[in-house]
């Protein structure tokens, strides 16, 4: 098995739609399994 790391994320969802939300993570989990892409 690889090595894994977890991340959450707490907001409140009166401000701030879930969907938004996994839309973040999955952009840091992109960033962090391709690190080149953030120079771009």
């Amino acid at each position: 098995p690889g090595l894994r790391m977890n991340i959450g994320v707490s907001c409140d969802h009166r401000v701030v739609d879930g969907a938004v939300a996994a839309s973040f993570l999955a952009e840091v989990k992109k960033l962090i399994e391709q690190p080149a892409l953030m120079l771009v």
